[in-house]
């Protein structure tokens, strides 16, 4: 499954993470490469808990990225 992640760097240079397709699933790291990581775990367990209590599950994403020039 796929989920679309923001990473923003707070005014302590920490890198937090957020799933907004997923409320309230927010994890950090000290690098965005461990920010990304942890809140692949985060979600993981967002998930699994949904599971559990038999709640739906957020659609997979799918995006296209597309280059554009401009003469």
């Amino acid at each position: 499954m796929r989920y679309r992640v923001l990473i923003e760097q707070d005014e302590d240079g920490i890198f937090v993470a957020e799933c907004p397709s997923l409320p309230g699933c927010i994890s950090q790291g000290r690098t965005r490469n461990e920010a990304l990581e942890n809140i692949q775990d985060a979600i993981k367990g967002y998930i699994e808990s949904l599971k559990k209590h038999n709640e739906p599950i957020p659609p997979s994403i799918e995006e296209e990225i597309i280059e554009v020039t401009i003469d």
